[in-house]
């Protein structure tokens, strides 16, 4: 840990793009998840499903752990004292999000996919302190949608199959030229040319991301991508602003706060498996909780950092 110590966080998240694109090389020859990898399978046991759902509860929204933190900060701009009036807000989108898919899931998914677009394209990037200084480069937003797509437009892609069998058990219809699916991989592709990263680490993750759902089903890429290169990511920022001269300190720190909502959150999850396990099977119900939980998490989480950056630009 002590290497890391004097690194500042663009070159701790350089170097976790190298780590992740070994390790994507890695799992990719190892044959570690035998035929069920590739593009022909259309099923993929409940065990791997299991593996997915417990690396999603724990390390992939382990980065959003902190927002009971950055609650208080916003708390704090308006003048509220009670942390309680966070929590009660967070958790009023949260159910509002579950209960609109469960009435209009094809629109749900839909601006999910958006949203998680966006934000991917927007956390995963690492030189976005260098974009934000370059007031010149019009459609910001835009581009960092059109990076983030890459993770929602690769598996339908190179698993159509497979990925509409998942929209299917999340009781949505949805039906999506593959044509247009490979423009979006191309603009992902060009995003990073405006974004000036053609060069850099965000186009070796962007390598990760199209390698992983080439040889791994939809899932197993999705879990692979969102635990241990999205969350890390966020993660590894989190640690540095608790402790920017000490990594090692900033981890133990963000260990400690971050654990009280990641098991809160993975007891919520898992408390969903065993009530839907009564109405579906077993695969169904955690694919339900892992694609509509983390819908109804990602919702507030994002609502949260953009009222954060909105008041901070105006102070």
């Amino acid at each position: 840990m002590d290497y890391f110590k004097n690194m500042n966080n663009f070159e701790l998240n350089r170097f976790h793009s190298v780590i992740f694109f070994i390790l994507t090389v890695f799992l990719s020859g190892s044959g570690l998840f035998g035929d069920y990898v590739f593009p022909l399978e259309k099923k993929i046991p409940s065990i791997f499903s299991v593996i997915c759902f417990f690396l999603i509860a724990t390390i992939g929204v382990s980065h959003g752990a902190l927002d009971n933190l950055k609650g208080a900060q916003l708390l704090k701009k308006f003048k509220i004292r009670n942390i309680l009036f966070f929590y009660l807000s967070y958790l009023v989108v949260a159910s509002f999000v579950v209960l609109f898919w469960l009435i209009f899931p094809t629109f749900t998914i839909i601006m999910f996919l958006v949203l998680a677009s966006y934000h991917f394209g927007k956390e995963d990037n690492i030189q976005l302190y260098v974009f934000e200084k370059m007031p010149n480069i019009k459609f910001k937003s835009f581009f960092l949608f059109l990076k983030g797509s890459i993770v929602i437009s690769a598996p339908l892609f190179m698993h159509p199959v497979e990925t509409f069998q998942i929209f299917k058990v999340l009781s949505v219809e949805l039906t999506i030229s593959q044509n247009l699916v490979g423009i979006f991989i191309i603009l992902s592709l060009v995003s990073h040319y405006f974004l000036n990263e053609f060069w850099g680490q965000a186009t070796l993750d962007t390598i990760s991301i199209l390698f992983l759902n080439i040889i791994f089903h939809p899932l197993i890429a999705f879990t692979l991508y969102f635990c241990f290169l999205h969350s890390i990511r966020h993660s590894i920022s989190l640690m540095h602003e608790l402790n920017k001269k000490d990594l090692k300190k900033g981890f133990y720190l963000f260990l400690k706060k971050a654990a009280p909502l990641t098991i809160i959150t993975a007891l919520l999850f898992i408390l969903g498996i065993f009530f839907l396990s009564n109405y579906y099977t077993l695969q169904a119900s955690i694919l339900k909780v892992i694609f509509i939980g983390l819908a109804s998490l990602t919702f507030p989480h994002i609502l949260l950092e953009y009222l954060l950056e909105k008041n901070e630009k105006r102070s």
